[in-house]
């Protein structure tokens, strides 16, 4: 057993949004070749309140952490920031941001309103959205790109009667309200079940297929259809791994698995020793990016939005049925902010 350590000090400063971030010490990805040890360890601080300890097991190395009072272990680096303007329609990367408590800025600020049944869409339930296409436009308005090539913008009087026209049901664009606006995001129910059974109809299963189990709702999403004060279905923040994608590509090749399906908001390149549906193993964990920390909470479950034609996409039936019989259902994890902070694309990943 040998442990070399190497000390290097350096003071902690915000990075500016320009600046690349910090290469990786060289010492991370060293040659092995001629090694026969078959432990080999080393210290460096990356900060004053982080040690990084990259410790090999006759294998690649695994990078590790300290980071307070938490072990941290690098799990790849972060691939893409994705958001999504007006809730159900494609969205937009982002190349650095700061995360916090409602996740990515500008994401899920729009929505569509159904004018007869008061009650706030998404594609779930009008899948011709996805096959439009928001990018914020910085001033807290969006411009729509629709299925015909027209933008409108979410400022313009005729962006109503567009989305209706699309749509094939009168509809308003509407504006994020303060949860204090509840009645806003309510769920249309006509009687004591009828919303139920529309909602497990979302979930596209075939006879035989099993539901998620909708009595596990937060309480919040009985009486809305989204949590009161923002558009997110359940949490600001949703994450997939390439490892995943790999994993179902693996076993349904023929299907689409372009990770634009599954909307999330960050995409995680993993290190290449880990393989399957490796963030199902983080629920209950914390992630560490750049200088922001979240908490997985959940699963995320599959509807049939993901098989949807949507803009550059065609639909695709057979991933869904691989997604139920091959992983519980679930694709990604739910997370919640802990602590705000920048993060940008190539920064790493770790997890406690």
């Amino acid at each position: 057993y040998i442990r070399v350590s190497l000390e290097r000090a350096r003071p902690v400063r915000a990075r500016s949004p320009r600046e690349p971030p910090t290469p990786a010490p060289s010492l991370v990805s060293p040659d092995w070749s001629g090694f026969a040890l078959s432990d080999i360890a080393w210290r460096f601080s990356l900060h004053e309140s982080c040690i990084a300890t990259f410790t090999r097991r006759n294998g690649p190395v695994c990078p590790r952490a300290i980071h307070g009072e938490m072990t941290l272990i690098q799990v790849g680096t972060l691939k893409e920031l994705w958001r999504y303007p007006v809730k159900g329609m494609a969205g937009e990367t982002v190349h650095a941001c700061t995360l916090g408590e409602q996740g990515i800025p500008g994401d899920r600020i729009w929505a569509l309103r159904d004018q007869a049944r008061a009650e706030i869409q998404s594609c779930k339930t009008r899948p011709d959205l996805l096959r439009c296409v928001a990018r914020s436009r910085g001033d807290g308005h969006v411009e729509i790109t629709l299925p015909d090539g027209m933008v409108i913008a979410s400022d313009e009087p005729r962006v109503h009667a567009a989305l209706t026209a699309l749509i094939g049901r009168e509809s308003s664009l509407e504006a994020l309200r303060p949860a204090a606006d509840y009645d806003f995001f309510r769920r249309h129910k006509r009687d004591a079940h009828t919303w139920i059974e529309e909602l497990a109809a979302t979930f596209e299963r075939e006879p035989g297929e099993p539901l998620p189990d909708l009595a596990l709702l937060p309480p919040p999403l009985v009486d809305c259809v989204s949590m009161p004060g923002s558009f997110f279905l359940v949490t600001p923040l949703h994450f997939v791994t390439t490892a995943s994608l790999a994993h179902l590509t693996a076993l349904n090749p023929a299907a689409d698995w372009d990770t634009r399906r599954f909307r999330p908001n960050v995409v995680i390149e993993t290190v290449p020793d880990l393989a399957g549906l490796v963030e199902q193993a983080w629920i209950g964990r914390r992630i560490v990016i750049g200088g922001a920390t979240m908490d997985c909470v959940g699963a995320t479950p599959r509807c049939g939005a993901v098989t949807r034609a949507q803009a550059g996409l065609a639909a695709d039936t057979g991933l869904l049925r691989t997604v139920v019989r091959e992983a519980d259902q679930n694709v990604g994890v739910y997370g919640v902010s802990v602590t705000a902070g920048a993060v940008r694309v190539g920064d790493a990943v770790y997890i406690d």
